[in-house]
């Protein structure tokens, strides 16, 4: 099938690539304007204390401040949230962590606002630190917010999981846990706001989701959303990261530009990105699975605790994306997971490339393994007996009724390393200090956002009269290739060459709301869009071209730049002279395309649902080299394995694997965003360890296309479930080199070394319990 497309399926040039490589692509912080101000924040110095006085008057005197707000001086909403409306655009009477902002100043200079935020005075009377969430949803805690510290529970129930339990043959408990991840974009945020010609304010930054932020200013200044533009810079990375620290960012800054009335520039240093950012979750997650000699599971019930921190942010959503997956992609009738998210005075968690899948699939995988070591079987015959197959229905009752392809990229991933023979050979070997081990792991993921909200995205595809093509979306390009995949999904259906298309950054008064760009939703929304979009066009032009010719339009086609007749792919007249025809009878050469995701159910009383309208399925295969004597681990070999539905573009999609390999590797191995009692330990690169080229090993790419109709030519999602699978693959190849089984990551030294005799004490162990009726 996709030898008849012509751009689809084919690695195209990005079209942001040309900017990018010359220099020429404005980043937010290159955006500057004529008296212009700069905009700068004074940040809570306790993680946790009330306010008891703030006095700004020596630094309203400092020659070169223009302004000086606090938080009683914002005219609208205080506070700010996509779910739960909690977060502080300036605290008024108490902080909650370490990032939390307490008053800006405007000034001629970033020197002079360095000088006049020093002037500020707070007085603060400090509370007691809550930094475990565990700690925190105990009775008597203080709560954070509220009542009470925890803010989120979620839960699958299916079957009988007392039953199962007394069916097995044995039981196995584990506790997992996993950490703060930074998302350490190159780019740290940064916005230019300016007053507008006609009231309201026009915002240009690092921003993701543009109109999120944009009814976050609207309310915070009493406008109407007309009043407020958010325009897109080029964004140096995200990763999620991006949402409500820019959204905060927005706020302040178009505060101080109404304020002032002049422009008010502000960026943050790498230090104050890091202090104020969102991270990804930290987890702490309990297993009990009950299983027979036969490997087949009877019973599956989890519970999981996040750490949320100070603010809500999306951990509601985050931790439901987590609960329907929390079984894995296995089959078994009974099931039950509660999953929990607690305040704390930690950085607030987020959104992040996985969205709540890396912790649960560390934790699964592990589990899986430690079956199969149960019942005498190897990790890919275990996941293979109890994988989801055609038909198959989750634990939250949803029968899956498209291509289920989990057995297939497991068998292609366990192939192309060599896994069983590799596997059965390393756990033989005794002696060396060196040991080798091989490791497996497997996912299936909910597409876009399913029964979390409204799914829908908005796509404009703009003819010109000389054949040339504008394209603009509700979806953002954070560097992932958006842009890319719906310009040459257009470029197909228009049958036109790349080089006629200008892909224009999201301006949300030039397009439609389009939600969020998260939950690797940009091609299959946004694609489509684009798709519906070229068609309007499309037939506009054949109609015409039908005219010009006189011929029925469906012995047409457009196709390499041409009108073409169909059967004999004569060229009848060039894309540019049919739109300067179309032109001339007034016809519209605008096409407005919207897409409205399928039909998707949650019952949140008993958590049972069509969770997400289709899903897809990845498997990575690792080799690694422990050093026993030191506990460093060499990952030395990597498959990756992705059903996409259809590669758009093989070049990104082969990108984004091993960039999610990459990522993947530093969540199982190095990285680790550490905070002690509410401070964090580490503000930049020099303390904060990320995989560099010296760690990422040779990645083989393996892309299966399973079409699905969902989808734009079949394409479903790549974008963040090649991030998800790495660490638990190098995981359980760590366990098949070493014997030793790690509970909690990052691997790092010391837990490769110290790790086992951790696991067999307190809490973070694992039990194998047999089942005597």
């Amino acid at each position: 099938m996709g030898s008849k497309h012509k751009i689809i399926g084919k690695p195209e040039r990005r079209v942001d690539a040309w900017g990018k490589v010359t220099g020429r692509a404005k980043f937010a912080e290159d955006y500057s304007v004529a008296h212009q101000l700069w905009g700068k924040v004074l940040r809570s110095k306790h993680p946790h204390a009330k306010i008891l006085r703030i006095d700004t008057t020596k630094a309203e005197t400092l020659p070169g401040v223009e302004a000086i707000v606090t938080a009683r001086d914002i005219p609208g909403s205080k506070v700010f949230g996509i779910v739960v409306k909690n977060q502080q655009i300036l605290c008024e009477d108490r902080v909650r962590y370490l990032g939390d902002g307490i008053a800006l100043v405007a000034a001629r200079s970033r020197e002079i606002c360095e000088e006049a935020v020093a002037l500020i005075e707070i007085d603060y009377e400090p509370l007691p630190v809550i930094s475990d969430p565990e700690e925190a949803l105990k009775p008597g805690a203080l709560p954070i917010h509220g009542d009470k510290n925890e803010f989120v529970h979620h839960k699958v129930c299916k079957g009988d999981v007392e039953k199962g339990f007394a069916e097995a043959d044995f039981i196995i408990e584990c506790t997992f846990k996993t950490q703060f991840v930074e998302h350490s974009y190159i780019e740290p945020e940064a916005v230019l706001a300016e007053p507008a010609e006609q009231g309201g304010v026009v915002i240009t930054g690092s921003v993701q989701n543009l109109f999120s932020s944009r009814r976050s200013v609207a309310e915070a200044l009493n406008l109407p959303l007309s009043r407020v533009q958010i325009i897109q810079a080029t964004l140096g990375g995200s990763f999620g990261g991006k949402d409500e620290v820019m959204t905060s960012m927005c706020c302040r800054a178009a505060i101080l530009a109404t304020k002032t009335g002049k422009p008010v520039k502000m960026v943050n240093s790498r230090e104050e990105s890091m202090l104020e950012s969102y991270k990804r979750h930290p987890y702490v997650l309990y297993y009990k699975w009950g299983a027979k000699h036969d490997g087949s599971i009877t019973a599956m019930e989890v519970r999981c605790i996040a750490d949320g921190g100070a603010y809500a942010s999306m951990s509601p959503f985050v931790t439901w994306r987590s609960v329907v997956q929390a079984t894995g992609p296995y089959c078994c009738e009974n099931v039950k997971t509660d999953i929990y998210a607690a305040y704390t005075n930690n950085n607030y968690t987020g959104a992040m490339r996985g969205f709540g899948s890396p912790q649960v699939n560390f934790a699964i995988e592990s589990m899986m393994d430690e079956l199969a070591a149960k019942v005498g079987m190897n990790p890919l015959e275990i996941r293979m007996k109890n994988g989801f197959e055609n038909g198959a229905v989750t634990a939250t009752g949803q029968k899956l009724t498209h291509t289920v392809s989990l057995k297939e990229v497991l068998t292609k991933a366990a192939q192309e390393i060599g896994f069983e023979a590799k596997w059965q050979k390393y756990r033989s070997l005794k002696s060396g200090e060196k040991k080798r081990g091989v490791g497996l792991a497997c996912s299936y993921r909910g597409v876009s956002l399913g029964a979390e909200g409204t799914d829908a995205a908005e796509t404009i595809v703009s003819v010109q009269t000389d054949g040339s093509v504008i394209v603009s979306s509700g979806v953002t390009d954070m560097g992932q290739g958006a842009q890319t995949q719906m310009s040459q999904i257009a470029a197909e259906v228009l049958g036109i060459t790349m080089d006629r298309i200008q892909f224009l950054n999201t301006n949300t008064s030039r397009v439609a709301d389009s939600g969020p760009t998260v939950a690797s939703r940009g091609t299959i929304m946004g694609g489509t869009a684009a798709k519906n979009a070229a068609e309007k066009v499309k037939t506009t032009l054949l109609e015409v071209g039908a005219a010009m010719i006189g011929c029925d339009v469906g012995s047409l086609d457009l196709a390499e730049n041409y009108l073409i007749n169909v059967k004999t792919n004569e060229r009848l007249a060039s894309f540019s002279e049919l739109c300067a025809e179309c032109f001339r009878k007034g016809k519209p050469m605008m096409g407005f395309g919207w897409h409205h995701s399928p039909p998707t159910s949650w019952d949140e009383e008993h958590g049972q649902g069509d969770a997400y309208f289709t899903f897809v399925y990845g498997a990575n295969a690792t080799e690694v080299e422990v050093d026993t004597e030191t506990g460093k681990v060499n990952v030395i070999d990597f498959v990756s394995v992705h059903d996409v539905g259809k590669a758009i573009n093989r070049g990104m999609v082969i990108g984004q694997m091993c960039g999610g390999v990459a990522m993947g590797l530093g969540y199982g191995l190095l990285e680790e965003f550490e905070i002690e009692e509410g401070v964090p330990k580490q503000l930049n690169f020099d303390e904060y360890l990320i995989a560099t080229a010296m760690d990422v090993p040779r990645i083989r790419t393996i892309i299966v296309e399973n079409e699905d109709p969902a989808g734009p030519f079949g394409a479903k999602s790549v974008g963040e479930p090649t991030n998800e699978l790495a660490a638990p693959a190098i995981v359980n190849a760590i366990f098949n080199a070493t014997g030793r089984r790690l509970y909690e990551i990052p691997a790092n030294l010391e837990r490769v070394l110290l790790g086992h005799k951790l696991t067999r004490t307190g809490k973070r162990g694992s039990e194998v319990k047999a089942n005597h009726g």
